[in-house]
């Protein structure tokens, strides 16, 4: 469901929030439509937390205005509360309670009727397959059940809009796959979800993307063509002493980065260097001219991973509408 007349469930503009001197979140303009799942990328200190708490209504904005779900936050954030589930960075649940406990707690925060609240616990204890752990201790979980059951309280109220913040961090790759196929059968209900991540292939699995560096917005598009802004930017080398190969490329003028993926060195090139294939043969001569024979070199195609490094570089890809 989204906001009333087809606005964006998420609208900011100018938004900026400070904390004395520093900056948190810097002039951001920024729409997110009803039933996608939009990820919010950048490095620790981007913003991304502190832009969540002010689309909740946690925070004022210091200039700017954010609207979510027709709403003006923070003057509305009540009104909103209702619609809205939310999962902080660390689990924040009742440990001394069981996940029944936790989940007929949370029923009745939202204001859930008895027989509303009754129906609905039984809905999330089903799909997050919580029936043997109704009994057990929050405390108690590991770090994939702690997940559900968080992910479970936080929609318990069928929610419009799910805002997570790196909600898996610390979670194995199996519980993290589960959990995301949960947020898409969440979007064929309906409801819009806000996220953010450090992990790059849950990065890719939304529909769009926000880059933020310095609490301000580098980028917005889908992940693929946010990778193709780097198309021609990449090259991979393969070199029998990849390490020896890294090393003679460091201080390489057209060389923005290098990663080591076993026998091959995967190179991000500078703004600034020559296409992919013409920087490829660039690249072996001057790996043989630091003594390292036998190397090849072929343009690859970039991804996400790319993306973000050049971000970290502040050489981030051009804003994509």
């Amino acid at each position: 469901m989204s906001a009333a007349g087809g606005a964006p469930v998420i609208e900011t503009r100018a938004l900026s929030r400070r904390f004395g001197s520093v900056t948190a979140v810097d002039a951001l303009d920024l729409e997110v439509e009803a039933g996608e799942i939009f990820g919010c990328l950048g490095p620790n200190g981007s913003g991304k937390s502190t832009l969540m708490r002010v689309l909740l209504g946690l925070l004022a904005p210091s200039q700017g205005s954010a609207r979510v779900l027709g709403l003006e936050m923070p003057r509305a954030a009540e009104r909103l509360r209702p619609r809205v589930g939310y999962m902080p960075q660390h689990f924040s649940l009742y440990e001394d309670l069981t996940v029944q406990e936790n989940l007929e707690f949370a029923g009745q925060v939202f204001g859930l009727s008895r027989r509303r609240r009754e129906q609905r616990l039984e809905a999330v204890i089903e799909t997050h397959a919580l029936r043997r752990y109704v009994d057990t201790r929050a405390a108690a979980l590991s770090g994939g059940w702690q997940q559900r059951l968080a992910l479970a309280v936080a929609t318990i109220h069928e929610p419009e809009l799910l805002v997570l913040d790196e909600p898996t961090a610390g979670v194995d790759p199996q519980s993290r796959r589960e959990f995301w196929e949960h947020l898409f059968d969440l979007t064929a209900t309906g409801a819009t979800i806000f996220v953010s991540t450090h992990y790059m292939d849950e990065a890719v699995r939304c529909h769009r993307l926000c880059l933020l560096r310095s609490g301000r917005r580098v980028a917005v598009g889908s992940p693929q063509k946010l990778v193709d802004q780097l198309r021609n930017r990449v090259v991979d080398l393969s070199v029998d002493e990849p390490d020896q190969a890294i090393a003679a490329l460091r201080d390489v003028p057209l060389v923005a980065s290098t990663t080591q993926l076993g026998d091959t060195v995967h190179v991000l090139l500078a703004s600034d260097a020559p296409a992919a294939d013409a920087a490829a043969a660039e690249l072996v001569s001057r790996l043989s001219s630091a003594g390292i024979r036998g190397a090849t070199a072929r343009p690859t195609a970039a991804n996400l991973e790319d993306v973000f490094v050049s971000l970290l570089l502040g050489d981030g890809p051009e804003e994509q509408a």
